[in-house]
């Protein structure tokens, strides 16, 4: 299949690359990429059986969105109970829907099944997820997102400690040995299938450090080094939880995932909020990513996350949800809430020096980030900690979403973009403006391994 018309991508940070008049060629992976007057192209177009498909005017065809971290089970109570800290509200909340899932395989269903559609709606084509602690839930997630064409990676929780007692494994080798069970389970619901068709994968996924002990720790660490398996967890999230760790191990809790070999070039570790400078080097040194969640990070951390910082060690950073401890499952708000978190961080380094030595000159790193750095962040910063591509190229797997900004046979702009006179053309000015002002209207369509797998009815 052909499409000819406008593509926009991000291939480096603060890059946006919009392509008016190309033509893609694509099966499951993309095969052709180029301008649509290239010899090249102009040859697949006249040998081709059927006609290519026009992109039209006023829409563009983009990246899908990735989400590097959300709690499936927690969608159960999606926008509730934000005002108590995080050690309080997983007690109150998470614990018990979580456990509420485990208990009820039905009502499972239907949340993920639901959870999968809203995803795609939204955009989004990849999804890091954590589950729960029984495997049967976690298997039933795995499923409803391969029959649902979503790119999910799937976590099994590992927790042999909690401050529920009916919500927790009873001990380090039963939770290793249902961690070993769900990975055999889970790659052989989808073995049968071309490897490419293959969306699902299962992710070692200690809860975080309070509800591990070490030797969970330490077993999880070693199944993911001999399978080479992805790893996620939290770190360094809260104020409350970072003296926890502290108070019971001695150590923060970077030091423990390190010494439990948890560190990896395929780990990916939430919100980070607390690391210093030489942590966030030693994240780069392992090719450690981080899921940035500046909605929830408001919510339960005492400080954001440094991104600028992180951003300019080299960190491999992509933006995560956290559903439900951020409230919005859209990955388009995700990217507002960094920029508005960063530019609030700049606002105070300025007052702080002003203040400090009378001098408000930008004597140090503007710690903002821009709306192109933040649509990196959501595309190719994401698909990049999870080994996709995150772009359009010759080879990557065709997993995008189409655009459509304005409607030029009513002279108007479509969801909540308004014009006023003449509708303008198609550029960067006209894709900030929807990157503000967008929403799921504004998605006609969604493909993942190119298959449509959304479609604005």
């Amino acid at each position: 299949m052909l499409f000819r018309g406008a593509f926009v991508h991000c291939p480096s940070l603060g890059v946006v690359e919009m392509l008016s008049d190309h033509l893609l060629g694509k099966a499951g992976f993309i095969v052709h990429f180029a301008p649509a007057t290239t010899e090249h192209s102009e040859n697949l177009i006249a040998h081709s059986s059927v006609r290519p498909v026009i992109i039209p005017s006023g829409n563009f065809i983009m990246p899908t969105f990735c989400d590097l971290h959300l709690h499936a089970p927690q969608y159960l109570y999606q926008g509730t109970g934000l005002h108590l800290p995080l050690m309080t509200w997983l007690n109150e909340y998470a614990f018990k829907a979580e456990e509420r899932l485990d208990n009820d395989p039905a009502l499972a269903r239907t949340v993920y099944e639901r959870l999968a559609q809203r995803l795609l709606e939204s955009g989004t084509g990849a999804v890091l997820l954590f589950g729960t602690i029984k495997e049967a839930t976690n298997l039933i997630l795995a499923e409803v997102l391969q029959e649902k064409g979503l790119r999910g990676f799937v976590g099994k929780l590992s927790m042999d400690i909690s401050s529920r007692p009916t919500y927790q494994e009873p001990s380090a080798h039963a939770s290793l040995s249902a961690v070993h069970s769900f990975v055999e389970s889970c790659q052989h619901m989808v073995s049968h299938l071309p490897e490419h068709e293959r969306l699902i994968q299962p992710v070692i996924t200690p809860r975080f450090v309070p509800t591990c002990s070490d030797e969970l720790l330490l077993g999880l660490g070693e199944m993911a080094e001999s399978r080479s398996l992805w790893v996620q967890s939290h770190l360094a999230e809260a104020h409350d939880q970072v003296e926890w760790v502290k108070r019971e191990r001695g150590v923060d809790d970077i030091h423990v995932f390190e010494r439990n070999h948890l560190l990896t070039s395929r780990t990916i570790q939430a919100h980070c909020t607390f690391l210093d400078p030489p942590s966030l080097s030693h994240l780069v040194s392992r090719g450690t990513a981080v899921a940035h969640c500046p909605l929830s990070n408001a919510y339960f951390s005492a400080k954001p996350f440094p991104l600028r910082e992180a951003l300019a060690n080299n960190v491999k950073v992509g933006l995560g949800t956290d559903i439900a401890g951020g409230y919005s499952i859209d990955i388009m708000n995700a990217m507002r809430q960094a920029v508005t978190v960063s530019r609030m961080r700049e606002g105070h380094r300025i007052v702080a020096m002003t203040e400090t030595d009378g001098d408000g000159a930008p004597h140090e790193v503007n710690l903002s980030i821009d709306w192109k750095e933040s649509l990196f962040l959501a595309t190719r910063g994401g698909a990049v900690a999870l080994e996709l591509a995150g772009r359009f190229e010759v080879g990557a797997p065709f997993d995008a979403q189409q655009i459509a900004i304005f409607d030029p046979s009513c002279a108007d702009g479509i969801g909540g973009i308004d014009f006023f006179g003449e509708i303008p053309s198609l550029d960067m000015d006209l894709l900030e403006k929807w990157w503000c002002l967008g929403d799921h209207r504004n998605r006609r369509c969604v493909w993942v391994q190119g298959k449509v797998v959304f479609e604005q009815r």
